[in-house]
């Protein structure tokens, strides 16, 4: 048996979805995100016959591919739990040999070549390589061990250690934002930080001085003080600088006319 030193695969169509930024995936998924969420078949490759008999089928697999990393890693350090690096195979991890992503979705409907789809873990653009469907008699094993994320998982369902207040300039400021720009990370905000505001790589959480840390939310921050168990949010902030955000070859920035707007309401030097 020969071994070939590479292998070409080709995307049979891409997700379209709002989903901007790996932060806003798979996060409090609601009727609007279901809607939002569509497989778009190449056009040209007689993949219309191919969805023959999919109509049926509540959910189908997806294999696709992490566009954004170009680099892996044999030891990770995943968003949850604590900072604790694990095996990448031990893991979902995109940072892998070969970045191959594998989620299984709710099918809700076929239109031609698109399908769409429930919330799902991908971003807009990912190509995807292949869709089959999900047998529950196959595919699902309710008494599997997964060792590690079993005593994650435990711990989980414990109540968050930390309790999370957030002041009234972060208050006013996630208002605007969900009411102005339809832009709302406040519920996981409170999730990660409950569980641990200690610095973090994954979580994208770092020092901001001897009193003060900051937590990337997507294409958004926030600063919060820690005292013993008690956090306290302090401000949201857009994630880019104005330099950066007025900047032709930026347009592309997620939220980035809500960041701009943000920055003429509530200016950085403040």
């Amino acid at each position: 048996m020969s071994l070939h030193p590479s292998l070409t695969l080709h995307p049979i169509g891409f997700l379209r979805t709002r989903q901007q930024v790996k932060f806003q995936a798979g996060h409090q998924p609601s009727g609007a995100d279901e809607a939002s969420n569509v497989l778009e078949l190449l056009p040209d490759c007689d993949y219309e016959a191919a969805l023959q008999d999919l109509a049926g089928m509540d959910r189908v697999w997806l294999l696709w591919w992490f566009h954004r990393n170009d680099s892996w890693r044999p030891l990770v350090l995943p968003p949850r739990g604590p900072a604790r690096r694990r095996g990448v195979f031990a893991t979902r991890s995109p940072h892998r040999p070969n970045p191959l992503g594998l989620t299984v979705v709710r099918l809700l409907g076929i239109e031609g070549r698109c399908l769409r789809l429930g919330p799902c873990d991908l971003v807009d653009g990912t190509p995807v390589l292949d869709l089959k469907p999900y047998v529950a008699a196959y595919d699902a094993f309710a008494d599997a061990r997964a060792g590690w994320i079993d005593t994650l998982e435990a711990e989980l369902r414990e109540p968050p250690p930390f309790a999370v207040t957030v002041s009234d300039l972060a208050a006013a400021q996630a208002r605007w934002l969900r009411e102005t720009w339809a832009v709302d990370f406040l519920v996981r905000l409170r999730a990660l930080l409950g569980r641990d505001p200690s610095p973090h790589r994954t979580r994208r959480i770092r020092r901001r001085g001897p009193d003060r840390s900051e937590i990337t939310c997507g294409a958004w921050r926030a600063v919060f003080a820690t005292a013993g168990t008690e956090v306290s949010v302090l401000a949201l902030e857009p994630a880019y600088p104005m330099k950066f955000l007025a900047r032709a070859d930026y347009a592309n920035v997620p939220d980035r006319e809500a960041q701009l707007a943000f920055l003429v309401r509530w200016p950085a030097d403040q």
